[in-house]
């Protein structure tokens, strides 16, 4: 009973030890409000946009990318003028039909010449006589899938195969408007043809060479033949009468007599241009008809 009491007792009297849980918990909470407590910034935050040396060099650097941009620009568009093929595909379909028709008959045309407005040649949608890239990209294009077809019904058709037959296509292209380019330059034509306006002459040929294929799909060998010997000697005269006005004198163009080392040189640079349209059309066609 006593021992009991004096338990008791010393509940309710003074304590050996204080209790320090309050104050403990006190000081940690002002430790972590002190750590939470607001943080100043360093030197490598907004100081680095703030910097003029770095405004400073990335002015520069801008300036020096767009100088660059325009330099390319300038280089590309001395080979290819890349703004002025917006005028190539200025095309409708009135203008394709006429067009496909004067590449398969051009006996009956009478007016070869390029319109201009204000020293500008007019789009090809308002003159037929106008080079477009539209027809031989979209030639070029047919030719390639007529070609699958034809090496298909042959029983040859493969990936590889197709490739080879449009890149040589493509090959053979290039290497034309090349020669020509050089020929231009070895006998110092001074003319207004373009390395574009060459390769939209050298690619309307495409048309016939579908035009063959596909008579020799649906008809035999014979008519192939015949309808390629008709193309060929259309797109002869096409070039003839669209290209004198191009690279020969404005005497020449006008029906009169050539005369002149210089001349005749045109002269035999135009008709040498025509008559390689049909070597190349059945050099690129006549192993696609069986």
């Amino acid at each position: 009973m006593r021992l009991r009491n004096s338990s008791t007792d010393g509940s309710d009297g003074s304590q050996l030890f204080e209790d320090t849980s309050s104050l403990g918990s006190g000081s940690q909470t002002g430790y972590r409000t002190q750590q939470s407590g607001p943080h100043t910034p360093g030197v490598a935050g907004p100081s680095i946009l703030s910097d003029p040396m770095s405004n400073l060099a990335m002015a520069y650097g801008s300036s020096l990318a767009s100088q660059g941009k325009e330099m390319m620009d300038k280089n590309l568009d001395r080979f290819i003028p890349i703004s002025k093929l917006k005028y190539y595909f200025a095309v409708d379909t009135l203008y394709v039909g006429r067009k496909l028709g004067l590449l398969v008959f051009p006996y009956m045309h009478e007016n070869w010449e390029v319109s201009y407005q204000q020293d500008t040649p007019v789009a090809p949608r308002f003159d037929v006589n106008a080079p477009d890239l539209y027809i031989p990209a979209m030639g070029f294009i047919t030719y390639v899938l007529v070609s699958g077809l034809a090496l298909g019904t042959q029983n040859k058709f493969s990936p590889e195969l197709l490739g080879v037959q449009a890149s040589s296509a493509f090959v053979w292209l290039v290497m034309e408007v090349l020669v020509v380019l050089l020929s231009l330059y070895l006998v110092t034509v001074n003319t207004d043809l373009t390395t574009i306006d060459l390769l939209a002459f050298s690619g309307y040929k495409y048309v016939g060479m579908i035009v063959g294929v596909v008579a020799g799909l649906l008809f035999g060998r014979l008519a192939y033949y015949l309808s390629l010997l008709w193309c060929c000697a259309a797109i002869f005269v096409f070039m003839i009468r669209t290209l004198r006005l191009k690279l020969l004198s404005e005497a020449a163009a006008e029906g009169k007599l050539v005369r002149g080392a210089r001349n005749q040189l045109r002269m035999y640079l135009t008709m040498s241009i025509a008559a390689a349209q049909p070597v190349f059309m059945y050099w690129l066609t006549y192993h696609l008809v069986r």
